[in-house]
């Protein structure tokens, strides 16, 4: 049976069932008839008719399986058919497939990193049973260990509950060798309902006071370090120095519950006054350091268990508050309130950091997914313009405009489906890219790419609409073709006529508005970027070695440390290649701060927080290091003594602050310590304003103190070194130094500049993804211009020979092809003016020194736009312009 007598049966089966349900009636009636001649009741005599005929569901069941089948054979048929044409369509076929797997390959992308860092709940048993923990009114998430262990001996609402705090781990002398690690409390491992791979996990006996070290291995790090050996359990691990019992290796999948994280090993919070010592943060109650998180009981809802943790906030608040705080600390600090918010997708300083931006990056593919869809769909109708005749004759013969709709849109679905099996490729590889730019060497992300269901769903949902989008309004005017008109042998196709606006010049103007939109997003992120970047830190980064050197390891006494500090300064100044040195208990611009309350008199502070300052315990010679400018007084020298009166160098918005117009050398301040007050401080320096934690910081009041009056001295210490020559090349002249001096002194080199650098990460990633998009947007939407004109001009190809002909000039023909094309991009511009003024708004929050309605980068976006836009337009303007008249109207 030909395929076009398969399409009027498939069409006809309604009819057809509803023939034979009648011809069954009618036999069932006269079979009951007969029955009840023969005497039969007419009860009986119509049941054993129905039994003999059959009911007429049964028929209709089966006439619908019929039914499905023939669906079947014509779907399969029409796939074939499809396949066999785009066969005989090459180019057609790979630059619509190219089109779609960019867009759904790059919306896969992102959404994998929504699902990986925002979306998945955590790889462990019933997740949504997990509860973190906060407190205080802005939802404060970090818990001292005092706190903890009150809350963890109260608390009456989880089946269990247990803290952690992430932390890093040096494997090795010399050099430092950081591994991720986790100190984890005794019911971590049992929360979760997590199984070891070898040996056991932690249970509330391995976390007690006075424990002596083990360790349970991540198993990534189990595999990487250990090659999978099965005899690990009850060797030792050198975690700071001190050696770690390895009782166990944690299962596959499982990295915790901090999400982009992946401790490569755990040990228990009690081995944190192992590796500290007499600086242990176990019974401080003023450092926030641990996280905390319960599996609910499963007969309380959320909010019964909040109601429960707000029963004994007052009772932990008395017990562990902090001593040394002022007076109007305590007493905020005892309104606190525990409460608890759902902990199923983990904890996630990433999560913090990324959502919005990920959120603007989910829009911007969306719509290079829009303008690839409007570029398919263009090829799609100048595809149907020239199989028009061949609509025209399925038309004649019988086929119904359903049907043909059903195989246009077939063609559709298998380009969709196409370019979103080669969009995964291009999403697994988007991804892996993704995660590298938002990783760095001193904070590695690890995150789970798998596909998960999710992924694939989001994937096949995408397809869907995609076909849908491109396919519908093509097909639509594909089979509203006259076939007495589409077979008239002088016909050029009737599909579409000239207008100044036809389908396929509106959806490019979509395009060229779609465009501009992710132009001059990609313009005001590039521009915050370049800003940031070219920005006066207040310091000169470039041409700095910063070595982070701990003592701990050395087994010297802490109050020998000062004087450690200051031997290893002189020692490195004398290598060559070092123009000058110093040491800092904080890098600007790194993962560490301090700040305290100033105290001065005649400044009357409008609250709290608008006395807090930065502050830095630095060594002569460091603003010269660094190259912040002295302004005033002089640097700290051999009079800062431990035992003399307490110097500080200040920054100038310090001194405008809380001086105001009166000169601040020799002027004194205090800090609070506790419930009283420090030594006064005298100012002996003003230096100019430096960034302190972030780039992006608008005010960055700091007071420097000399590192010689420290009276809490640590065993870290951070130098600074400016290189004559490649910082990189000073690494081996300090390795002999510190060899010969410290060698159990653990040393961490990086790069000032590349630190900064690596601070700007999540700004660099908008950028450039915004700039990759804008630049896939235009090219697509040029690839649609050219389509466009190329099929306007062939289709007006008499009307031009005839013009040309009368006496029209070529230029007078470029000239009029031109401007169809410059009345597409005006339209389109103006119409993407609006939706660049709405991109802007919603990257505001990531902006510097740019207004989200900058005029300089929408102009220059839009006349590059127009530049790129006229060009596409002018091969076939001047195809057009070259064309014989002759050979055009012989033709005609």
């Amino acid at each position: 049976m030909s395929w076009h007598h398969r399409l009027r049966n498939l069409f006809r089966s309604d009819r057809l069932i509803r023939d034979i349900e009648r011809e069954v009636e009618f036999h069932i009636a006269e079979r009951a008839e007969a029955l009840r001649v023969q005497g039969m009741p007419e009860d009986e005599a119509l049941r054993q008719a129905r039994l003999r005929f059959g009911n007429r569901t049964v028929v209709r069941e089966q006439m619908r399986d019929a039914d499905i089948v023939t669906w079947a054979d014509s779907f399969a048929g029409d796939v074939r058919y499809v396949l066999r044409a785009l066969r005989r369509a090459p180019a057609f076929a790979v630059v619509a497939v190219a089109s779609l797997a960019l867009g759904i390959g790059a919306n896969t992308a992102i959404y994998s990193l929504i699902d990986a860092v925002v979306l998945r709940p955590l790889p462990v048993n019933d997740p949504h049973e997990l509860v973190q923990l906060a407190m205080g009114e802005k939802d404060q998430g970090y818990f001292t260990n005092p706190l903890w262990e009150q809350v963890r001996d109260n608390q009456s609402g989880f089946t269990a509950i247990a803290a952690f705090g992430e932390t890093t781990f040096n494997t090795a002398g010399g050099q430092k060798q950081s591994i991720g690690g986790s100190w984890v409390s005794g019911d971590y491992f049992t929360m979760f309902g997590v199984q070891p791979v070898l040996g056991r996990l932690f249970g509330r006996a391995d976390d007690v006071r006075g424990c002596s070290g083990t360790a349970v291995l991540g198993n990534g790090y189990w595999h990487a370090e250990y090659g999978s050996r099965t005899d690990v359990v009850g060797r030792t691990i050198s975690l700071e120095g001190k050696p770690f019992q390895i009782v166990g290796v944690a299962p596959a999948g499982f990295r915790g519950a901090e999400i982009g994280g992946d401790p490569q090993v755990y040990v228990p919070l009690c081995s944190e006054a192992v590796i500290s010592g007499s600086l242990s943060a176990l019974d401080r109650r003023s450092n926030w350091w641990l996280r905390v998180i319960g599996r609910r009981q499963s007969d309380l809802s959320l909010q019964q268990v909040k109601s429960r943790l707000a029963a004994i906030s007052p009772e932990v608040m008395q017990a562990t508050l902090p001593p040394r705080w002022s007076e109007d600390n305590k007493r905020e600090y005892l309104t606190r309130t525990i409460t608890a918010r759902p902990g199923e997708g983990g904890v996630s300083a990433l999560r913090k950091r990324y959502t919005t931006a990920l959120a603007t990056l989910m829009g911007g593919v969306g719509v290079v997914l829009l303008i690839a869809c409007a570029n398919v769909a263009n090829l799609l109708m100048a595809r149907a313009a020239a199989r028009e005749r061949e609509m025209a004759v399925r038309l004649a013969i019988g086929a119904g405009r359903r049907r043909l709709v059903r195989q246009l849109m077939t063609e559709s679905g298998l380009l969709a489906l196409c370019g979103a099996v080669v969009g995964l490729f291009v999403a697994r590889w988007g991804t892996q890219g993704l995660v590298a730019l938002i990783s760095t060497s001193t904070d590695p992300v690890t995150l789970d790419l798998a596909l998960s269901r999710h992924v694939l769903g989001f994937t096949a949902l995408v397809a869907i609409l995609t076909a849908m989008v491109f396919g519908l309004v093509p097909a639509w005017r594909a089979t509203r073709v006259s076939p007495q008109a589409a077979m008239k042998p002088t016909s050029r196709g009737v599909a579409e006529g000239h207008s100044r606006f036809t389908i396929g010049k509106t959806l490019v103007v979509i395009q060229v508005a779609l465009s501009l939109t992710l132009l001059v997003g990609a313009g005001l992120l590039f521009g915050s970027l370049r800003n940031l970047v070219t920005l006066d830190p207040g310091f000169q980064p470039r041409g700095i070695l910063v070595t982070g050197v701990n003592l701990r390891r050395t087994g010297i006494p802490a109050e020998r440390y000062p004087a450690a500090h200051r031997e290893i300064l002189e020692q490195l100044r004398a290598i060559p290649g070092v123009r000058s040195a110093s040491t800092s208990q904080i890098t600007p611009i790194g993962h560490s701060t301090w700040n305290d309350m100033l105290l001065v008199d005649g400044f009357h502070a409008s609250s709290q927080a608008d006395a807090v300052v930065w502050f830095n315990s630095v060594s002569e010679g460091y603003f010269a290091t660094l190259g912040t400018k002295l302004l005033a007084g002089r640097d700290f020298d051999h009079t800062d003594v431990p035992r003399g009166a307490k110097s500080a160098i200040i920054t100038e918005e310090l001194a405008r602050k809380f001086f105001g117009s009166v000169a601040p050398l020799g002027r004194q301040f205090r800090t609070k310590a506790g419930d009283g007050l420090s030594e006064p401080l005298t100012v002996v320096g003003v230096v100019q304003n430096a960034k302190y934690e972030s780039l992006r910081e608008t005010s960055s009041p700091t007071v420097y103190l000399a590192a010689t009056q420290d009276t809490v001295p640590g065993a870290f210490v951070a130098l600074e070194l400016r290189a004559a020559g490649e910082p990189q090349s000073l690494v081996p002249s300090l390795k002999r130094v510190f060899a010969a001096t410290y060698p159990a002194a653990t040393l961490e080199f990086r790069v000032l500049d590349e630190q900064i650098s690596e601070s700007l990460r999540r700004e660099r990633l908008l950028a450039v993804l915004s700039g990759l998009f804008g630049a896939v947007a235009v090219l697509l939407s040029m690839l649609g211009l050219y389509g466009v004109m190329a099929y306007s001009v062939a289709r007006r190809r008499n009307e031009i020979g005839v013009r040309i002909a009368l006496g029209a000039d070529r230029m007078r023909v470029l000239r009029m092809v031109l401007g169809d094309v410059a009345r597409v991009v005006a339209i389109g511009l103006a119409l993407g003016v609006a939706g660049a003024l709405v991109s802007g708004r919603l990257v505001a929050t990531f902006l510097f020194g740019v207004a989200p309605a900058d005029p300089t980068v929408l102009t220059v976006s839009a006349a590059g736009l127009s530049l790129v836009a006229l060009a596409a337009g002018l091969i076939p303007a001047l195809r057009a312009s070259r064309m014989d008249p002759a050979e055009t109207l012989r033709e005609e």
